[in-house]
């Protein structure tokens, strides 16, 4: 769902929770969802609306219409996208300037050490654009707090269908490489981890959502901390950069890879001549 946000213009930092986003879709949608919006949070403004990934049926000159007006009446200050693949953002700011539309100011993908893979198009496609990088999940969804550890049960419930990374054995085993490069550092591991995501010069901001105010606490203080080269050229001798590490359920699948029909020919057409 949309909801109000600050825009992601500015110093790095960390951010508490993401904006709220809407799966880019068709123009009534969209126009009725930021209108029940406004009404639910009693304010005649958005300040940083995202569309949260790209709708395959829908073309994205119709969105990024529907997003002007919404920018032209004073509804929406900024827009967004969220989860896009390069080549819609690219396609996207085509778009914008072929058409005279708003364009998108900020990206917000998943970044952290274990997923590292936006750094090869992402991250270079949004700094050649101007845009704010937004990167949410910077502890991997938990991974990177040292509580999943190879070997050993967790009290939490988040172990079941929709979480099968908290037991991939591919991301535990870098959890357990990280673990003595921060002790060796003398930092925890959740600082290692919002300090990495802040590190790279295309991101803006790393979106946090502590649930305690120890834990907020806790992340601040990464805020101000600073990863030299050799523990940076530590973290990509563990994981490669342009990477992702095992199971990856947070991320986006294009339609192209998740429907079977949409990458094979039919039967009767897969004969080589």
């Amino acid at each position: 769902m949309p909801g109000r946000a600050r825009s992601a213009a500015g110093s790095r930092r960390a951010a508490v929770r993401r904006p709220g986003c809407r799966n880019a879709g068709p123009r009534r949608w969209i126009i009725t969802e930021v209108e029940n919006s406004l009404r639910r949070l009693q304010t005649d403004h958005i300040d940083l609306y995202q569309v949260h990934r790209p709708d395959p049926t829908v073309d994205v000159e119709e969105t990024l219409s529907a997003l002007t007006d919404l920018v032209r009446s004073g509804k929406v200050r900024t827009i967004g996208s969220s989860c896009f693949p390069a080549s819609d953002i690219v396609e996207a700011q085509w778009a914008a300037e072929r058409r005279g539309l708003e364009r998108f100011r900020t990206e917000q993908p998943t970044y952290s050490i274990l997923n590292r893979s936006i750094e090869r198009e992402i991250l270079p496609v949004t700094e050649r654009y101007g845009m704010g990088t937004l990167v949410w999940s910077p502890l991997a969804r938990g991974m990177l707090t040292g509580r999943f550890r190879k070997g050993r049960q967790t009290d939490t419930h988040r172990t079941g269908y929709g979480f099968k990374h908290y037991s991939d054995e591919r991301r535990l085993d870098v959890v357990e490489q990280l673990i003595p490069l921060a002790e060796q550092a003398g930092m925890k591991l959740t600082h290692i981890a919002m300090a990495f995501a802040i590190a790279h010069p295309g991101v803006t901001s790393a979106i946090i959502g502590p649930r305690t105010m120890e834990q907020l606490d806790d992340l601040l203080v990464s805020a101000d901390i600073t990863l030299d080269d050799k523990i940076l050229n530590e973290i990509d001798t563990i994981v490669a950069p342009g990477t992702d590490v095992g199971q990856l359920d947070m991320a986006y699948a294009p339609p192209a890879v998740e429907r079977a029909a949409l990458r094979r020919r039919p039967v009767d057409e897969r004969a080589a001549a």
